[in-house]
């Protein structure tokens, strides 16, 4: 949670440009007259009778299987209490933006003007035939209960009220893993509850599904414990949940008890009651702004607490957001009638579940660095993690299948997480579509800086995902006591002792490098360094391809590898290439890594490498811009002529490739100017191959395209060795290593088979491991 913001900022949050925080879009192009015929009439009366005949038609002919309503009457705004339709449409609009900011689903916020619980039934009865899910929110108790009920009973599409539901599922997420940190059983375990609205009683209906038992619940409200007998303050819902106890005031129902769930209000909780708990009490304190204890409070009262609440800046936040995008996404996908208590059950397993996965570096960040591995203060997912929309909606999903309440069957449920990923954007399509191809051939990839966190963690989805087996070089037991610092699983890594196969690789280093100085004894050294080890490993086929440059520059690594690995047959330098990803193309830009000052003939080779590369690795036809400040030969100068040259002998290299230049970017990119000023250019303002003349501009241009558009950038893909390196840099994300690690995988499956030089390096392998001296 995010504290001290000040009215004047939030007021300007909601009124600078176009007020509120929702505008609708057109997903049709709607520009020209024949565009207008088909929006509305006359073209739209096709599908309106398609429908007509089988209605079911609707999801594939409008926004319905994609569009939730938002519905509330302003009776129990947050905890502002009963501020009216209007006051509480603020709300609304943000419950919207989480919708499609999570989820990518569509919502009209719906405020009605009642107080009549029938009067809302009926309207929402009405405007059902819109959408595709109601979410009910903000309506207060007892009305919601009944109000939800019916139009479940009403209605074949999902009805669900967040206030009830959403917290539950989130809770009952966190308790599952507190309970089992705590080492207790669901059912022996005494829940105490503190409030009786709907967010209590429907985390209480939901415990039972987890395995809590009713007899071992305790309700409480303002007049004191919820008793068989209690006449005060009583409605049909409260008497669902009287207790047969002696107990009359919460601190007396406290005494032993095992878990205390807050719904109620401020500074409720005293430290003496967190006392009188059983051993590792479990404390959801959920009141909203602030908890009904706060964390630092519980935990001077006992150090063996396990606290949740519902803000941000204390650990274990239970978020409805973690909720409410991912169960309609679920739903949606399958068309469900409904969210049976099969579905929020899958949720909630699968939001404990994930809290036991290591944590993307990205998440962290997005958290101020602070270390969140599976323990007492990290049982539930962040709110900020993308993996929530992966792990969730499928669960959902698959559980309405299950259950009969979907309409669609999903048999491709692989297929289906790849739909869902789609919502995170170009860039990590681009990425899975590399991932996908690398888990086919699950190649070894070494890496000589296991020590680093990044590195390990990389190593871990590597393994989670069947993306690659890394092998980490290294001393075994320094990488051992990382793992076990940072709560990895990565038994399926293989650990290299820099030290081992030492005479193997050096008698092969001195060969190699005999002509140019390289002694024995030096040879027998650097084999023992985790980087020359590495390259070692992938030159000897024991390691397909090799990531580094963590702790040191890009020349560290690439000049070794170099003169080990060697360059491709016919390749005459070594040269890099950035994916540069945007929300509508996908661009590549080389060489922006390793050469200066790229004569004709290296940025004619550069231009094919790249162009291989793009075709190969991407399933992408590469249109390759050979980029200059002059378009065909608008002006003299020596600069131009190079790349008019290059231009020449790339076509001469590889014949298949479309290249043309020298170009101006905004000519490459621009169709208006191609067709206008340049009708006779082969790229018709569509190159997605940038070759930029120097190292100079191509590195200036990568990093503006990252800063300043905000592009998502993927590398550097390096080109031109005979087997894969990649060189990652100091600042590498872990999710950074493994897209590198993926592509360095997918660079080995699809390099050239060298197989004399293989067969000729294997024979000389088995006469050294047969004992004979070269």
């Amino acid at each position: 949670m995010v504290r001290n913001i000040r009215d004047q900022d939030a007021l300007d949050y909601h009124s600078k440009g176009r007020a509120g925080k929702i505008e609708v879009i057109p997903t049709k192009p709607c520009f020209t007259q024949r565009d207008l015929s088909m929006a509305y009439t006359p073209g739209v009366a096709v599908p309106c009778l398609r429908i007509k005949e089988n209605p079911e038609e609707v999801f594939t002919y409008t926004a319905k299987g994609n569009l939730v309503a938002v519905i509330s009457n302003g009776t129990a705004v947050l905890g502002l209490g009963a501020i009216g339709p209007a006051a509480g449409k603020p709300v609304m609009e943000g419950k919207g933006v989480l919708f499609k900011r999570f989820a990518d689903i569509d919502v009209f916020d719906i405020e009605v003007d009642t107080l009549d619980p029938d009067e809302l039934i009926r309207f929402v009865r009405l405007i059902a035939p819109t959408f595709g899910g109601i979410n009910l929110e903000d309506i207060r108790a007892p009305e919601c209960f009944r109000i939800e009920r019916t139009l479940q009973e009403m209605l074949d599409i999902p009805v669900f009220h967040d206030d009830q539901h959403g917290t539950a599922i989130i809770s009952a997420a966190g308790l599952l893993n507190a309970l089992e940190i705590s080492g207790k059983d669901p059912a022996d375990v005494r829940v105490v509850f503190s409030g009786a609205g709907a967010a209590a009683i429907g985390c209480a209906e939901h415990f039972l599904r987890i395995g809590i038992r009713r007899e071992n619940i305790v309700m409480t409200d303002r007049a004191g414990v919820i008793y068989k007998g209690r006449d005060e303050h009583m409605n049909e819902w409260k008497e669902a949940w009287a207790s047969d106890t002696d107990a009359r005031t919460l601190t007396e129902a406290l005494r032993g008890a095992d878990v205390f769930m807050g719904l109620s209000v401020a500074n409720l909780l005293s430290k003496e009651e967190v006392r009188s708990m059983a051993d590792y009490p479990v404390i959801f304190a959920m009141a909203n702004p602030d908890p009904e204890i706060t964390y630092h409070d519980a935990k001077a009262a006992r150090e063996d607490v396990i606290m949740a609440t519902g803000r941000s800046d204390y650990p274990n936040q239970v978020n409805n957001v973690l909720g409410f995008p991912f169960i309609f996404r679920g739903a949606l996908d399958v068309r469900a009638r409904a969210i049976n208590d099969e579905m929020k059950l899958a949720a909630s397993r699968a939001l404990a579940a994930l809290a036991k996965q290591d944590v993307p570096d990205a998440v962290r960040k997005a958290y101020g660095g602070v270390d969140l591995r599976f323990g007492p203060d990290y049982i539930i997912p962040k709110p900020l993690d993308p993996r929530v929309l992966l792990w969730e909606a499928p669960a959902v999903a698959k559980a309405a299948v299950e259950t009969g309440a979907a309409r669609r069957i999903i048999e491709d449920w692989d297929g289906y997480r790849e739909s869902l990923e789609r919502i995170y954007g170009p860039a990590h399509n681009v990425v899975r579509g590399v991932i996908r191809k690398a888990q086919q051939s699950l190649k070894r990839i070494v890496f000589p800086e296991a020590h680093a966190e990044n590195i390990l963690r990389a190593a871990q989805i590597l393994l989670d995902e069947n993306i690659a087996r890394p092998i980490l070089v290294g001393d075994q037991a320094v990488i051992r006591e990382r793992i076990a610092e940072l709560g990895l699983d990565l038994a399926g890594a293989e650990i290299e002792d820099p030290t081992s196969r030492a005479e193997e690789y050096a008698e092969t280093l001195a060969r190699l490098r005999a002509r140019k100085g390289m002694m024995p004894h030096a040879a027998y050294r650097q084999v023992q360094l985790p980087l020359m080890h590495a390259i070692m490993m992938v030159h000897m086929e024991d390691a397909d391809g090799m990531v580094c440059g963590v702790d040191r520059s890009y020349a560290e690594t690439l000049a070794p590898s170099l003169r080990v690995l060697q360059l491709k047959e016919g390749v005459k330098k070594v040269s890099g290439m950035y994916v540069i990803v945007f929300p509508d193309r996908t661009l590549f830009f080389a060489d922006a890594t390793v050469n200066i000052d790229p004569s004709d003939q290296d940025l004619a080779e550069i231009a094919v490498l790249a162009g291989k590369t793009v075709r190969e690795y991407f399933d992408i036809e590469p249109r390759i811009a050979m980029l200059s400040f002059s378009s065909f030969g608008s002006t003299r100068h020596p600069y131009a002529e190079k790349v008019q040259r290059a231009v020449k002998l790339a076509k001469v290299m590889e014949p298949s490739l479309i290249i043309d230049g020298e170009i101006q970017a905004d000519a490459a990119l621009n169709p208006e100017i191609i067709e206008r000023a340049f009708p006779h250019s082969l790229i018709r303002g569509d190159a997605n191959v940038l070759v930029f003349p120097c190292l100079n501009s191509a590195n200036i241009a990568y990093k503006l395209m990252e800063r300043l558009a905000r592009a998502e950038v993927i590398g550097p893909i390096i080109m031109g060795l005979r087997k894969p390196v990649s060189v990652v840099n100091h600042w590498s994300t872990t999710d950074q290593i493994v897209h590198i690690a993926a592509i360095t995988a997918l660079a080995a499956e699809r390099a050239p088979c060298m197989k004399e030089e293989a067969g000729r390096e294997r024979a000389i392998r088995e006469r050294i491991l047969g004992g004979e001296s070269l």
